[in-house]
């Protein structure tokens, strides 16, 4: 046996799949007479019982509004939503816990920084950079902004494996380059884009750089200050915790200049018919009542992700996907979409003989859960010429028993198709 192999051995001996699957007990039912088998975690990951029960309990005995109150049950609520805070801030490594403000999720973030950030510094002539396989909340809130300011939205080439161009994108950045906004994992193809040598790039050329890491956020780890990224957005609900909640961190002075993106409430100083003093950070950011459970349950979700080795569930993760792969090409008939060689958990493909739609009906009949479509990732997809795929993603509460009943369930579903 390779040291490699020996050293997958030892990380996968530190991490128990079996144990870390009993907590979460969506997994343990049945669909359509079949154990159900969840293979859909790029677009939301399920819930342990400890966010569950985080959730619940906050709303059995500490529900109350955050900040304003002088009464017990506020006080509760407003020290474990701060503590939520500093709590997402030190797990991504943010300098300060004023730094990360809360946000409905991934797309509210991005749509956050267009809007209060790039209205008050594009202009006409100043470029946008995505790449060509983001999300289209990575793309949309970029042209909204640029249909404003005449600033222009260019995609940054990817080649048929699924991966940016590194030389194309070097040769594009130049001083009217205002921000590169790239995600730091795709969700259509799984690519592990480079962002450190992204950003090191941009910041030469005096661009700011964002970073969606909405599907990184589960899989790896994230420091903001070793990245030295402007900007970085992710949401709960692909990390374990609840949906309605997520995080934007930004740079301090980049977060002090900018205006606040909604008017009312917690985001007030001061009010008067003369004029209105906005908060300081993070709460000039935070407008209205907050998703006060969300929070919890996100710092409750990050609890869950620390309680074990992520570096062995990386590999046990690689390992699904792998198998995945190899058996996935030995059936015959379909074609995987995203090959680069640094990938997380997600096998997406085509076949020969059936509309993807059309597999993923098969498959759900027999109980296991994949997404089918363009997967909010349209560009990318027209320039593959495909109308979209099949996508079985795996997390650390997925095994080989998931891996052999989509096979099996694929290979059936050839069998009626084909």
């Amino acid at each position: 046996m390779s040291i490699c192999c020996c050293l997958m051995e030892m990380i996968l001996t530190q991490f128990d799949a079996a144990s870390i699957r009993a907590q979460f007990p969506i997994l343990a039912q049945e669909v359509n007479g079949h154990p159900l088998v969840y293979l859909d975690n790029a677009a939301t990951t399920q819930k342990p019982n400890s966010v569950i029960d985080a959730i619940a309990n906050y709303y059995r005995y500490d529900n109350s509004n955050v900040h304003r109150g002088a009464h017990a049950l506020s006080d509760r609520a407003t020290e474990k939503f701060e503590l939520a805070r500093a709590q997402l801030a030190a797990f991504i490594n943010a300098p300060t816990k004023e730094q990360l403000l809360w946000t409905r999720g991934t797309t509210e973030g991005i749509n956050l920084v267009a809007a209060s950030w790039g209205r008050a510094n594009l202009k006409s002539g100043d470029r946008v950079l995505v790449s060509a396989m983001e999300h289209h909340s990575n793309i949309v809130p970029w042209q909204m902004v640029a249909e404003l300011t005449g600033a222009t939205v260019e995609p940054i080439a990817v080649n048929a494996s699924g991966t940016i161009d590194m030389d194309a994108f070097a040769a594009q950045l130049d001083a009217r380059v205002k921000m590169v906004a790239v995600g730091h994992v795709s969700n259509a193809l799984g690519s592990i884009n480079p962002i450190k040598e992204i950003i090191a790039l941009a910041h030469a050329q005096g661009a700011q750089v964002l970073i969606d890491a909405a599907q990184s956020i589960a899989h790896l780890p994230i420091d903001v200050q070793a990245l030295d990224c402007d900007f970085l957005v992710f949401s709960g609900h692909k990390m374990f915790g609840p949906t309605g909640i997520g995080a934007l961190y930004g740079k301090r002075d980049l977060l002090e200049a900018m205006s606040p993106y909604q008017g009312g409430g917690e985001m007030i100083e001061s009010v008067s018919f003369t004029g209105t003093v906005y908060n300081q950070l993070p709460y000039k950011f935070e407008a209205g009542t907050p998703n006060i459970a969300g929070a919890i349950g996100l710092a409750a979700a990050v609890d869950f992700l620390q309680s074990f080795d992520r570096s062995a569930a990386d590999a046990h993760e690689q390992q699904l996907l792998n198998s995945a792969q190899l058996q996935l090409l030995e059936l015959g008939g379909y074609q995987l979409v995203g090959t680069s060689a640094n990938k997380t958990a997600v096998m997406s493909f085509v076949c020969d003989f059936a509309h993807p739609q059309d597999v993923g009906m098969l498959l759900d009949q027999q109980g296991v859960a994949v997404r089918t479509g363009n997967h909010c990732a349209q560009p990318i997809m027209d320039q593959f010429a495909i109308p979209g795929t099949v996508r079985a993603s795996f997390s650390l509460y997925n095994n080989q028993d998931d891996v052999a009943k989509l096979m099996a369930a694929l290979k059936k579903a050839k069998m009626f198709l084909a």
